[in-house]
């Protein structure tokens, strides 16, 4: 398959899906997430043994397109609440593939990674971050049950409130790994060659093997509730959207942009009750 928005390469065991929309620090749109889910099932029965998703240019992914992607803005003010939520639950889906995947995917973490960005990365098999990464979640607080929800099992309940509660919340990748959000940092330019070298000692182990281990462990998360959290929160996002005020933050956007949105919000110059 051609893809427009990712790169696929092979690299000995490791085949790399690289998110590329480095003028947009790799935001995520449709076409970005269908291609994912693409690709994710090519290599299913492809490539290597260990799968890497990485990002081009200066950042892993800045999340979600939402200035950018038309359906995520004019769309939205167009959609009832049901439709709405099967389509932020057809996001968490096409993660949930990589929770899914047979083999071991491991997120490479440099620059930004922000909003539905660490959203994906709570999806991979193991997270390697840049030290200087810089980790966080929206400016805007256009949601609240989407995201946040699924640091709770990675940081513990008082600091994915933390993060929620305080608009652009970021960390670096040490704070990442000292919290448990990541399973450890290296310096920046070292990151890609450990990641590599990480691949080559997994794929040590055969195939059939590490499904079954990737499976067994698993199956205790999501007997702990990790699928029912994950699937819960294109409810709570959904019900969001309807309200007043986030309805008045998409005008913003819509009237301002993106980053003169998130200058008058926090400045306090909008209207809450617009929407």
């Amino acid at each position: 398959m051609s893809y427009q928005t990712l790169l696929i390469e092979h690299e000995g065991p490791l085949s790399w899906i690289t998110l590329n929309r480095p003028h947009r620090l790799n935001a995520m749109n449709d076409q970005l997430l269908g291609e994912l889910g693409a690709a994710l099932a090519e290599l299913r029965d492809s490539g290597g043994p260990v799968l890497g998703i990485r990002g081009a240019g200066r950042a892993f992914s800045s999340g979600y397109d939402i200035e950018n992607d038309s359906e995520e803005m004019t769309g939205a003010a167009e959609r009832d609440i049901t439709e709405d939520h099967d389509r932020l639950e057809g996001n968490l889906k096409r993660f949930l593939e990589i929770w899914d995947h047979p083999k071991p995917v491991i997120a490479a973490v440099h620059g930004y990674c922000l909003a539905g960005a660490t959203q994906l990365c709570m999806f991979t098999d193991i997270t390697v971050v840049a030290e200087d990464a810089k980790i966080g979640l929206p400016s805007l607080p256009m949601g609240g049950g989407y995201i946040t929800p699924l640091w709770t099992p990675f940081v513990g309940p008082k600091r994915a409130k933390q993060m929620s509660f305080v608009p652009s919340s970021r960390i670096d990748g040490r704070t990442a790994e000292l919290w448990g959000w990541a399973n450890y940092a290296v310096p920046a330019d070292d990151l890609m060659d450990d990641v590599r070298a990480l691949a080559e000692k997994i794929a040590t182990i055969p195939s059939p093997i590490l499904r079954v281990k990737k499976m067994a462990i698993n199956r205790v998360w999501d007997a702990m509730g990790f699928r029912n959290t994950v699937l819960m929160g294109a409810e709570s996002d959904a019900m969001l959207h309807a309200s007043r005020p986030v309805r008045a933050l998409s005008a913003l956007i819509t009237e301002h942009g993106l980053k003169g949105a998130i200058a008058k919000y926090s400045a306090g110059d909008w209207d809450p009750d617009r929407g």
